[in-house]
């Protein structure tokens, strides 16, 4: 083989490698853009008006006009998001023996697919201020706006963007009543936990479809205030370690670790305990723990008078938002 024939033997080597690395690259680029996933950007300014909304109609105590109107707006503004909205009535008996109407509030999106993520919060507000520091207002009802409304606003504000573009999996938000009609502090006598998210027990052991599964369920819990710090409660890492390691990490990746730290905190009998306990759904619950706070356990204002939207924070709002949406819409169909 004469020289000027390897010469153009190995120009056309080269040059047929290089065109299969340039297809290989396109290819990769091309599964890389197919892969990528949209996530909608989440609103927090819409949220804190959904939560201004609700501390609106007065605190939303069982058996009040309050209640009545708020879970009648809840239902009607959810039923303009979701495929099919569900409103779950039910009796429940409360510590002292006194009865108890509530409504669950059951949103669905994608229903007929089986693989199915689980969204809640409790829509309920304390009838008693029973940690505020005036003695006299611990039979006021409180407004709820962190405890209670804060996240049923992020969750409304979720259920907008799925009404909008759905996720690859099914998605069913519930707003739980009754679940902070426990006894007041000031009541020593009455003792037990069950006393306490009478709604979500009710659901836990009458779901509203039979034999409903979720892969994971999230719950959200005090999530409006400035600067909030959501450890990781122990309920969530009793039952569900790897779901609390999933959200953890993807608030990391979004850059709100200063909110979502690497910290266990305390075990929380929450709205999650029961549907962790009765239904077995894996369920973690995100919730402002605060241990130097004035009331050790959670923001400051904590079932006091002063649970008012004067401190709800938007940039809050926005941070446990945009969370909860890249979990969802990163999820598998």
């Amino acid at each position: 083989m004469n020289s000027r024939l390897s010469i153009l033997i190995l120009v056309l080597t080269i040059m047929i490698s290089a065109c299969g690395s340039s297809d290989k690259n396109v290819k990769q680029q091309t599964n890389t853009m197919s892969e990528a996933i949209n996530v909608p950007g989440f609103n927090g300014d819409s949220a804190y008006l959904y939560i201004d909304r609700q501390v609106n109609f007065g605190p939303r105590v069982p058996g009040t006009d309050a209640h009545a109107a708020c879970a009648s707006w809840l239902e009607n503004t959810m039923r303009g998001f979701a495929d099919t909205v569900i409103v779950q009535g039910f009796r429940a008996r409360a510590y002292n023996g006194e009865v108890l109407r509530g409504k669950n509030i059951i949103s669905s999106f994608n229903v007929e697919n089986k693989k199915r993520v689980l969204l809640c919060a409790h829509w309920d507000s304390r009838p008693y201020a029973d940690h505020d520091p005036d003695i006299a207002s611990h039979n006021t009802a409180i407004d709820g706006a962190n405890d209670g409304a804060s996240g049923v606003g992020v969750l409304m504000e979720a259920a907008r963007q799925f009404g909008k573009q759905n996720p690859a999996i099914g998605v069913d938000i519930i707003f739980f009543d009754l679940e902070d009609y426990g006894p007041p502090q000031d009541a020593q006598n009455y003792a037990g936990e069950d006393n306490w998210g009478l709604g979500s027990q009710y659901w836990a052991n009458n779901p509203h479809k039979n034999n409903y599964r979720a892969r994971y369920g999230i719950l959200l819990d005090m999530v409006g205030v400035e600067d909030a710090t959501f450890l990781m409660e122990g309920f969530s890492m009793m039952y569900a370690p790897s779901r609390v390691k999933k959200v953890w990490d993807m608030a990391d990746d979004l850059g709100y670790g200063k909110y979502f730290p690497d910290e266990k905190g305390s075990y929380i009998t929450d709205d999650h305990y029961y549907v962790n306990r009765i239904i077995n759904i894996p369920t973690i619950n995100i919730i402002h723990l605060d241990p130097e706070s004035s009331n050790g356990s959670f923001f400051d204002h904590w079932h006091t008078v002063k649970d008012n939207m004067e401190f709800i924070d938007k940039n809050t709002l926005q941070v446990v938002g945009t969370v909860v949406l890249n979990v969802v819409y990163r999820e598998k169909g």
